[in-house]
């Protein structure tokens, strides 16, 4: 049974919805510990006090901000949770907007909602009307100290909230200098067009399940070799792919790759082999 990361409701206008957050991913990253390269023993992190040189228990470390150079404020959680109570309990909804005028660079991570004991009606109750208005509800949630925007929304038959980046965090791309030869250079009419037709040979509908880590793959099934003992000859670095000084030829040469894979005919299976037939013993003649 996993287990609740918070505990609150959903608050839009008058309404309540007491819910519990759960989270809904589970990045599968390859996690590494450091160990010494002498001894072979990992290396234990201490937090340390540097004007003593001793060590700090957990219970003893407190938050701080530095206002200058080595000269902080200390806050306890308590002082957080006082300037706002109701917010570290609530997803307070704001407005309902058009899921499509929301760009990805806002999400952050995603959780799903589950009604808690005695709001099975109102959850429900919300999760049909949102479907119905196919809108997404924008508002705030403090998790883990910190008020955060987010999303909420209907994923089949449960609700899931995105946090989301606030604007001030998103940087703008202005502050690019590359971009600035870009208005300047513009493709023909028909390099346009076979870039339209590349994509539209590329275009298929969404499967998650289609896409998988290949680096991971391929670091666990090193590391199984290595702990079999096996010698791993180091493979040396790809090239870094070059510019296509012809751009309407690399064109064209995608495009006919891609034809090609699709016009490719599917393998066939093997018959199964069949059995030599067994001659016939004969008799020899007196």
């Amino acid at each position: 049974m996993p287990r609740a990361i918070w505990t609150g409701a959903i608050s839009f206008g008058l309404v309540n919805v007491p819910v519990k957050l759960y989270s809904a991913t589970s990045p599968k990253t390859v996690r590494f510990h450091q160990i010494s390269a002498k001894t072979g023993a990992r290396i234990r992190q201490k937090r340390v006090d540097p004007s003593t040189g001793d060590e700090v228990p957990f219970e003893e470390i407190v938050k701080g901000y530095e206002i200058s150079p080595d000269r902080y404020v200390l806050i306890d959680p308590d002082e957080l949770d006082a300037l706002d109570p109701k917010a570290t309990k609530t997803v307070d909804i704001e407005d309902f907007v058009d899921l499509e005028q929301i760009d990805p660079i806002y999400y952050d991570h995603s959780y799903y909602l589950a009604p808690n004991t005695g709001g099975e009606k109102a959850y429900r109750l919300l999760l049909d009307a949102m479907r119905e208005s196919e809108k997404v509800g924008i508002g705030r949630v403090v998790i883990r100290s910190k008020q955060q925007l987010c999303a909420l929304r209907p994923t089949g038959d449960v609700l899931t909230l995105s946090t989301m980046l606030f604007g001030d965090e998103v940087l703008p791309p202005d502050r690019l200098d590359e971009l600035d030869g870009v208005g300047e250079a513009e493709a023909s009419d028909r390099e346009l067009k076979m870039a339209q037709q590349l994509i539209d040979s590329l275009s298929r509908e969404f499967d998650p399940a289609k896409y998988h880590d290949d680096y991971r793959e391929r670091v666990l099934k090193l590391i199984e070799r290595k702990a079999a003992g096996e010698e791993i000859a180091i493979e040396p670095a790809a090239e870094e792919p070059e510019a296509a000084p012809d751009l309407m030829a690399a064109l064209e040469a995608s495009l006919a790759a891609v034809k090609g894979e699709d016009e490719k005919p599917a393998p066939k299976k093997k018959a199964p082999a069949k059995k030599p037939a067994q001659r016939k013993r004969t008799k020899a003649k007196a």
